[in-house]
């Protein structure tokens, strides 16, 4: 795929979708094309399907025009999937994937199988975001396009810390900043503020939460009844995890929070030596080396005692490694 120009040609109505609960990356990215085509298309109807997405992005333009999905949505000629790796995670924005005459899809996870009619699939690339922006070009780029884009960058590079990050990625920043964003304050509002409500549960969370594997894999749960106690919503719950992996001396963190259906839903983080896209494959997720999550049924004692193992064989594979 050369740009996103070529891409819309001859469509009339175009359909932006991304994965279940949206994080900053997939709302970036999917409010960066809307951006993009409602700057430089007008002609063409374009909108975004998402799940709701967290209020710390509500700023970004466009994020008042998102629409959950719809199943009785009229067909479009254009479905653009971003950041999203199969299509069993589109959720129900797989009516625009499977009715669209023409689908593009645009994402950097590892388990991606190039399921659309179109793909550019980068999984050695730090965010989607990175990638709309190669296909945008910086001649196009707007203040608001640029905001939308270094949101997505800033998520899935968590902060520009993880292995992924390159001169290239410092380099679009730079341009992004050029741009006129007020970085510092986004940086600040979707990473370190927080509600009264998320600091208690995060506090929570953190003084019940327990080493394995001989302090090198950390673990912490909220249950629906905290969630319930402190007013929040698994939206909210982001940072967590984040918060887990910095403890001294662990190699991942796992951050579980129980969802409606009795299931939870796992995150998990690396510092390097656990590949967590893998750990997290093995149990029908996926995500990339530093960062994945999965949803799993069972206890959470028998998630956990799950997780360690696998764990455990990648430490051990390590150890042999460097022997």
């Amino acid at each position: 795929m050369e740009n996103l120009e070529s891409q819309l040609q001859g469509a009339a109505t175009v359909a932006i979708v991304g994965h279940v609960r949206p994080d900053g990356d997939c709302t970036g990215s999917c409010l960066a094309v809307w951006n993009y085509i409602n700057a430089w298309h007008p002609d063409i109807q374009a909108k975004v399907y998402l799940e709701p997405i967290p209020n710390i992005f509500r700023f970004l333009k466009g994020a008042d025009e998102i629409e959950g999905p719809k199943s009785t949505d009229s067909p479009k000629d254009l479905c653009i999937v971003l950041d999203c790796g199969d299509e069993g995670r589109l959720g129900e924005g797989i009516h625009y994937f499977k009715t669209a005459k023409r689908t593009i899809c645009v994402d950097h996870h590892i388990s991606n199988e190039s399921f659309a009619d179109e793909n550019h699939i980068f999984p050695q690339v730090g965010s989607t975001s990175e990638l709309v922006f190669d296909l945008i070009g910086e001649e196009k780029l707007t203040k608001e396009i640029a905001e939308c884009i270094y949101v997505g960058i800033v998520h899935d590079t968590g902060l520009f810390q993880f292995d992924s990050t390159t001169a290239k990625t410092m380099n679009i920043a730079g341009k992004l900043m050029e741009a006129g964003i007020n970085f510092t304050k986004i940086v600040d509002e979707t990473f370190f503020t927080k509600t009264y409500g998320q600091n208690r549960i995060m506090g929570k969370v953190l003084m019940d939460s327990r080493l394995y594997l001989g302090g090198k894999l950390i673990v912490g749960m909220a249950t629906q009844k905290d969630m319930e106690q402190f007013g929040v919503q698994p939206k909210h719950l982001d940072g967590i995890v984040n918060q887990l992996r910095v403890t001294k001396g662990v190699e991942a963190a796992l951050f579980l929070y129980e969802n409606e259906r009795g299931g939870y839903k796992a995150s998990l983080r690396s510092n390097g030596k656990i590949n967590v896209a893998e750990l997290a494959m093995k149990f029908g997720g996926g995500g990339h080396v530093m960062a994945a999550g999965a949803d799993l049924k069972g206890t959470a004692e028998e998630i956990i005692e799950k997780i360690c193992m696998e764990t455990e064989r990648q430490l051990v594979q390590e150890n042999l490694h460097k022997k």
